[in-house]
């Protein structure tokens, strides 16, 4: 059984910097795939970052430059590093798993739906 627990999001001012965690269990984490998603009250949830199955590294657009998506492989822990946060990033964050063999590609990497497992999630607020 595939699980997923985040954890590392609270609330900061704009420009500040948060961690976020995701520890993945029952999920061959070197052959699978893992991504970072936000849903903001209202609006549909969007990829913020993902770690392809070759090893591959996508952003978003409006992510790019201030976040980073890294793994700690003994550990099976995916983070997320969240630097000049702005009130737009503040949202529900997501963990998500893929195995291997069901892994999207490219951008499709950013896409909701072509992931079947999920964390919880963890709030973020960002404020002015």
């Amino acid at each position: 059984q595939v699980q997923l627990v985040e954890s590392g999001g609270g609330s900061v001012q704009a420009g500040g910097s948060l961690r976020l965690s995701c520890v993945a269990s029952g999920i061959n984490y070197r052959r699978g795939c893992m991504g970072w998603f936000r849903q903001a009250p209202g609006k549909e949830r969007e990829g913020v970052a993902a770690l392809g199955s070759g090893g591959s590294i996508i952003y978003a657009d409006s992510v790019q430059g201030r976040f980073t998506i890294s793994q700690d492989n003994s550990k099976n822990i995916l983070y997320l590093q969240m630097n000049s946060l702005k009130p737009e990033d503040t949202a529900m964050y997501y963990c998500a798993a893929e195995v291997g063999l069901y892994c999207p590609a490219g951008r499709s990497l950013l896409f909701y739906r072509n992931f079947r497992y999920w964390g919880q999630g963890t709030q973020v607020t960002v404020s002015s």
